[in-house]
Parts: C-alpha cells; structure tokens; sequence
C-alpha cells in the first residue's frame, strides 16, 4: 500500500504536471534569466513579484505630498479621520483606486509616496475624487 500510495502522490503531483510546469519555467526565464533572480532569497522573491500585502498606514499619511492643500487643512484631517476608520479590504481598495494595485512593490510604504491634490473645480460640492494612477495623485475635492 505505501509504494501505491507513494507513485500516486508522485505522478499527482510532479509526473501529471511536470510538462505544463516546463513549459511555464521556459517562458518564466525567458523574461526572466535565472541569473538575474538567484540573487533572492525566496522570501525577498516573493515580495518582488507580489508584492507587500500588509500595511502601516499611519506611514501612508505621513508620506503623502500636498498640491493646493496643507496637512492641516479641514478636507485632508477630515479625509485622513475617515481613511483610518475603514477596515482593511476598504483600505487596500482605496490603494488600487489610488495606484492600480492592492500591493506595493519593492521597498514598501517606506518609499511609497502620492499626492492629494485640489482639483479646483468650480463647484466641489458636485464632483467625485478621482486619481491619476500614473501620477499616484488623488484629486480630493474640497
């Protein structure tokens, strides 16, 4: 019984894969090259391609920049005050409506910076935020 149960969990999990995973390594290196990858240690590689997931986001307000606004303006306290009482998947989506991505890649929060800015429009009571995810700036009416 244990040489059965040996082969099945072999050919489950390596011989009924293993070309569907060759094929996927061929492609992975070719935009890859193993030598520029071993470098990693697996943990410092999985952050690389998945990027951060958790977050300090007291660190996010402290390193956001300002266009139109100052820190202590009543818009940005009042925008701050609420972000920090979202729940986490409500924050993590505000960071993909910011950037694209629920994730931070490289160093982290650390080295991530945005901008909130003014978007001077006429009647600020009419318009919605919006975000230029290129720019990693969210335009926060007044």
């Amino acid at each position: 019984r244990k040489e059965y149960v040996d082969l099945y969990v072999n050919y489950m999990f390596n011989k009924s894969v293993q070309k569907p995973f060759e094929d996927f390594m061929k492609g992975f290196l070719r935009g890859c090259p193993a030598r520029s990858w071993k470098i990693f240690f697996p943990e410092e590689l999985q952050v690389l391609l998945q990027g951060h997931t958790t977050f300090d986001w007291h660190l996010l307000e402290k390193n956001v920049m300002y266009s139109q606004y100052k820190k202590l303006d009543q818009t940005i306290r009042n925008f701050w005050t609420v972000f920090h009482k979202l729940p986490e998947e409500k924050k993590k989506m505000f960071l993909a409506f910011l950037s694209g991505s629920d994730r931070i890649t490289g160093y982290g929060l650390e080295c991530f910076r945005f901008w909130i800015a003014d978007p001077q429009v006429e009647n600020p009571d009419e318009s919605s935020p919006s975000a230029s995810t290129c720019y990693l700036t969210l335009f926060l009416p007044r």
